[in-house]
């Protein structure tokens, strides 16, 4: 199964994503689960990139793994497009999540933060 997080800051902002594991919908390679899941988080970092000039922090990619964050100092113009990419990618994943409940578990985490 794929288990992805989304995270919110105390303010209720995405502030990072975490997905790992496989689907197990099918063989490697035709695993329709697994492609959608890793389109959604990569074209996530890109378009971040590409349209918001923000650059995730991106701490771990590799095969079954996806992790990034956002960087703490945005402008308002680049938050409000981050933000709304984030949700873009969480609409999807939830759209995924339902029609495949065995293959990926989305969870929402609101981070704690301390004085």
């Amino acid at each position: 199964m794929i288990r992805a997080t989304l995270t919110l800051n105390s303010e209720g902002r995405y502030v990072a994503y975490r997905c790992e594991g496989h689907a197990g919908y099918a063989e490697e390679g035709y695993d329709i689960v697994c492609s959608a899941v890793s389109v959604l988080g990569i074209n996530c970092v890109n378009s971040l990139e590409a349209l918001c000039s923000v650059k995730a922090n991106v701490t771990d990619y590799d095969e079954g793994m996806l992790a990034f964050q956002l960087p703490s100092a945005l402008s308002e113009t680049q938050l409000r497009d981050a933000q709304l990419l984030m949700r873009s990618l969480r609409l999807g994943l939830e759209s995924i999540a339902e029609e495949y409940p065995k293959n990926l578990s989305l969870s929402i985490h609101k981070r704690r933060e301390t004085s």
